[in-house]
């Protein structure tokens, strides 16, 4: 076993152990030490394997691109800010609304740490590909490997069918690290929403596994071809860059999970290690450079929202802010406090910090059927704090320190293969619904039926798409109605088809989700809604139909909506009909039955009180009927004195929600069963109470 070095010094025998390779202070040091002891015949232990390992262990802490190769606690203090910003993001977001640049910050970081190893090794002529994906490998799988463990064994325990198979199919994609793009691809409206995905935060360990990947390669033919590395490392991230800005506006979603358009932020700190020995040193400097990083890191952190497209040019902030701070180690901020002593022992642990503190805060919600208290927030951070300090003493340090040999790695890549095979079984098997009590079993068939939505056609997810089908209207059909609305007005569609069998007319659906028909409105998180409001007013006046529903989730921009009734009603002959939001149930209907089955052993009633109705509907009359709308209430038809409808049937199935807003298909046929009349001539609805 080779933890350690012993040599005989007069009078005593000494044990040079790893952890003792961090007190001395270079590399070279240490190396020379070695090799000293070795030569004088005062080493009893083999010193081959011994001196690698110590290598190993030094060269995979912080390191500078310059010939010192001195450890810097800095950097672990700067990865301190970084997990921190998040932690603070994820559990306090009103406090900390810009907390997500740690990421960025974990970027720069990585592309200035890996760039400079590859490269030295590179110089020396002593890089092994291989090598390097085995160091990866053993600083990354094993605590990856237990937090994928825990997130199936909390999901199998507290999740339901469909949001399990959700998670495992993050789960396989986390193993596999792409996901980022399973992100991507998923966005939209039939997956679970971001606060309910305990996984969510693994898109960003996806993009730097794909640089890792592909960045090694890269600065292999460049040192082959005996190009300079900066020059490569810029022009790579220039367009990388440029590509981010060009796609910002048009794909934000894309833009935020592609490799490409993040490629730039790691390739910033490359580039700084390529540069290192161009680089001023002196205290002065070191300070001015520092200083600029940390205000340039504390404005992102204050100042952007989620709101705010980003990256765009919104990154540099927070990516010139880190390269900065990690060009001036001299400087006072970082010697006294990036490099104090708990800044760097929670950069030490930033890397299963990172892992464990998400999932905590989602399954906690989950098993609470709630959101969170301030209090419970700050004692699952506490927490996340032990499990990662766990994490990093028990299962980090004996792989990454530990004797590397190819059985170790083996171990890991089958460990995470089993896992990725896991997940995948779990999503061939809808979620394994049998753990589920017989009588809420059937919500596992609770499912959206995009096809019905007419979901990247008729109902646009505006961030990949802007333009309509033209099987969105019913030709020669009349009376033709106009559904204008976000995602909950594509939700009606099954229930309006399911009317054209009894009653005569045609449909043109133009919806787009998280975007109500408000003109001029500026909707946060959907930068292109005012735009698709344009094109649909544009389409009205050119389909000329008999009559205009709008329906979305109502509950601001009401004087916009009053403004797109006005112009409705100036530009077209068309009756508008207005219809209230439906009511949302807080937790979203599947947990509240699956809530109420755990307190009462029993299937939730027909009715229920855990809705919450919807307070702009007095409000929204009073706005649009002076100007010549129609209003009615979607509230008055799912509602009554014994709550709002909650299920349609005697099965679990049967409920009329699928989440918090959208409607099943049998609640969207009642609902448009009950106000059908109303729409198509003005007669009174159904009476909720004389159909259910």
């Amino acid at each position: 076993m080779c933890g350690f070095v012993t040599w005989v010094r007069p009078g005593k025998v000494v044990d040079f152990s790893v952890k003792m390779a961090g007190r001395l202070r270079t590399a070279r040091e240490v190396k020379a030490a070695v090799r000293h002891l070795h030569l004088a015949g005062q080493i009893l232990a083999p010193p081959g394997p011994c001196i690698s390992e110590l290598w190993r262990a030094l060269m995979d802490r912080p390191i500078l691109s310059s010939p010192s190769n001195r450890y810097r606690p800095d950097i672990d203090g700067l990865r301190a800010i970084a997990v921190l910003l998040v932690m603070n993001f994820h559990a306090f977001p009103e406090a900390m609304p810009g907390g997500f640049i740690g990421v960025d910050i974990f970027f720069v970081i990585s592309g200035f740490l890996i760039t400079g190893i590859i490269a030295r090794e590179l110089d020396q002529q002593r890089f092994s590909l291989l090598a390097f994906y085995g160091r990866r490998i053993r600083r990354i799988f094993p605590a990856l490997i237990v937090v994928l463990c825990a997130t199936l064994v909390l999901g199998w325990m507290w999740m339901l069918a469909a949001a399990y198979a959700q998670l495992s199919a993050d789960v396989f994609a986390s193993a596999a690290f792409f996901s980022n793009i399973a992100l991507l691809l998923k966005s939209g409206y039939f997956d679970i929403e971001s606060a309910r995905k305990p996984l969510l935060h693994l898109w960003s360990l996806g993009i730097e596994e794909q640089f890792y990947l592909f960045w090694p390669l890269i600065l292999m033919l460049v040192a082959r071809l005996r190009l300079s590395i900066l020059v490569a490392a810029s022009v790579i991230g220039v367009a990388s860059f440029a590509l981010n800005v060009a796609l910002i506006g048009s794909n934000p979603v894309a833009t935020f999970y592609l490799p490409f358009t993040r490629a730039w932020e790691l390739l910033a700190g490359a580039a700084l290690a390529c540069s290192w020995n161009q680089i001023s040193q002196t205290g002065a400097a070191s300070n001015l450079r520092a200083g600029v990083g940390l205000l340039l890191i504390a404005v992102a952190a204050g100042f952007l929202d989620t709101q705010r497209a980003f990256p765009g040019w919104w990154a540099v902030l927070p990516v010139a802010g880190s390269a900065l701070l990690l060009s001036a180690p001299a400087a006072w901020c970082c010697r006294t406090l990036l490099a104090s002593r708990p800044l760097a022992w929670i950069g030490l642990i930033s890397y299963p910090l990172y892992l464990w503190h998400w999932p905590l805060l989602v399954f906690f919600g989950l098993i609470k059927f709630g959101p969170l208290t301030l209090l419970e927030r700050e004692l699952i951070l506490v927490l996340s704090f032990v499990l990662a300090w766990l994490t990093y003493r028990f299962i980090e340090i004996p792989f990454r320190f530990g004797r590397p040999s190819s059985l170790k790695i083996a171990g890991l890549c089958s460990g995470m293969a089993v896992i990725a095979a896991a997940g995948g079984i779990v999503v061939q098997g809808r979620g394994f619904d049998f753990r589920l009590p017989p009588e809420i079993r059937g919500l596992a068939d609770v499912q959206t039926d995009a096809s019905k939505w007419r979901v990247h056609e008729c109902l646009l997810d505006l961030s990949q798409e802007m333009s309509f089908a033209k099987s969105c209207v019913d030709r020669d059909r009349r009376p033709l109605v106009f559904v204008w609305g976000d995602s909950t007005a594509g939700a009606l569609m099954p229930g309006l088809r399911k009317a054209q069998e009894t009653h005569t007319f045609g449909i043109a659906q133009f919806t787009s989700n998280s975007c109500i028909p408000a003109l001029n409105a500026d909707i946060k998180g959907t930068p292109n809604c005012r735009a698709i409001n344009d094109q649909i007013l544009a389409l009205v006046r050119e389909i000329r139909p008999d009559i205009v529903l709008l329906h979305g989730t109502w509950s601001q921009h009401l004087d916009n909506v009053a403004e797109t009734v006005a112009a409705l009603k100036k530009q077209t002959n068309a009756r508008i009909v207005v219809l209230g939001a439906v009511p949302a149930w807080r937790r979203g209907l599947p947990s509240e039955v699956l809530r109420y089955f755990m307190l009462h052993h029993g299937l939730i009633p027909p009715r229920s009180s855990g809705a919450v109705l919807s307070n702009d509907d007095a409000i929204m009359r009073a706005k649009l009927v002076p100007l010549g709308a129609e209003f009615i209430s979607a509230s008055d038809a799912l509602c009554n004195a014994d709550g709002c409808l909650a299920r349609i049937g005697d099965k679990a199935s049967d409920i009329s929600a699928s989440d918090q807003v959208h409607l099943t298909e049998k609640g969207s046929v009642f609902l448009v069963q009950s106000i059908i009349d109303q729409v198509l001539d003005g007669r009174t609805p159904q009476s909720p109470n004389e159909s259910q």
